[in-house]
Parts: structure tokens; C-alpha cells; sequence
């Protein structure tokens, strides 16, 4: 008899209670939805909501990094296996960047948790031209996923 595979999930975990993350299971079959458009299987991915304390300590012991970051993305798996992994997201630094960017707060949180799952389907942001694709590919998302709202303020 067969093995059944178990479906792939999406998982949110939060350091601190300090965010009040709406439409979770949207958000979570978007994420799914995004590994298939991309032709990639997904085992699990877990995203990690800390401050930068926290992720930048990540950053030194696994990256030798010395430096505040938003989000840091593992593929825990082997190159060749489905993907497993986990996204750290400093909302500190999210919270920080939307007002440098002036954008809103949940627009940019969202655009990072995007970015995450677009590290995972294989995307970079070490070149220019990486750069210009990642950020392409972000604005793509981001207006799938919103579509009409995606301008609205409103709370998260």
C-alpha cells in the first residue's frame, strides 16, 4: 500500500504577542499557492516573528553577519528534496522600514513575508539584476494578494 504524503503547511510563530496577524489562513494558502505557481514542492514553511535582538543573533552565529537585517530565510532541506523551511522576520525592522519607505505598515510587513517565500523558490537580492527581479516579483504578489485593497489603510 502507498505512503500518503502529508499537505504541505504554513506555520506562524510569534516571539512576543505583538502582532495581531489578520485573514492567517488566506495569508498561509497564498504562501501555498506561490510554491506552485513556481513549480516547487513545499514540505513545511514556518515563519518566525522576533525582534532585532533576536534576529540578529541569528544573523552573527549562522551568517557571520554583524548587522540588523529584516528577514533571514533556511531552506532546511537537501537541494534536491521539497522545500522545508523557516523565514525570521524582525518586525522592528519592518516596522522601521515602512516609515523610511513611507509605506504602510502592514503593506511592508506583507512585501517581507513574500519575500521570504520567494527566497525559498529560488530568488535572489545579491545583484542588481537580482535585485530588480526580486522586487518585481514582490510587487506581483503583493497585488495578487491584495488586489483592490491593496491601498487601503487598514489595521492589520
Amino acid at each position: 500500500m502507498p505512503v500518503k504524503e502529508s499537505p504541505a503547511f504554513v506555520k506562524f510563530h510569534f516571539q512576543h504577542k505583538t502582532l495581531s496577524l489578520k485573514n492567517r489562513n488566506k495569508l498561509k494558502t497564498f504562501i501555498l499557492s506561490i510554491f506552485k505557481k513556481e513549480k516547487l514542492a513545499l514540505v513545511s514553511l514556518n515563519y518566525i516573528f522576533c525582534s532585532d535582538k533576536y534576529l540578529l543573533g541569528i544573523n552573527k552565529e549562522f551568517l557571520n553577519h554583524n548587522y540588523y537585517t529584516d528577514i533571514i530565510s533556511f531552506n532546511l532541506a537537501n537541494k534536491e528534496a521539497p522545500v522545508e523551511g523557516e523565514v525570521y522576520i524582525s518586525l522592528d525592522r519592518v516596522k522601521a522600514n515602512a516609515l523610511e519607505l513611507d509605506q504602510y505598515y502592514k503593506t511592508e510587513l506583507h512585501r517581507v513575508i513574500l519575500h521570504g517565500a520567494l527566497h525559498l523558490c529560488g530568488y535572489n537580492d545579491k545583484t542588481s539584476k537580482e535585485i530588480d527581479l526580486m522586487r518585481k516579483m514582490e510587487e506581483y504578489y503583493l497585488k495578487a494578494y491584495f488586489s483592490p485593497e491593496l491601498n487601503k489603510k487598514t489595521p492589520l
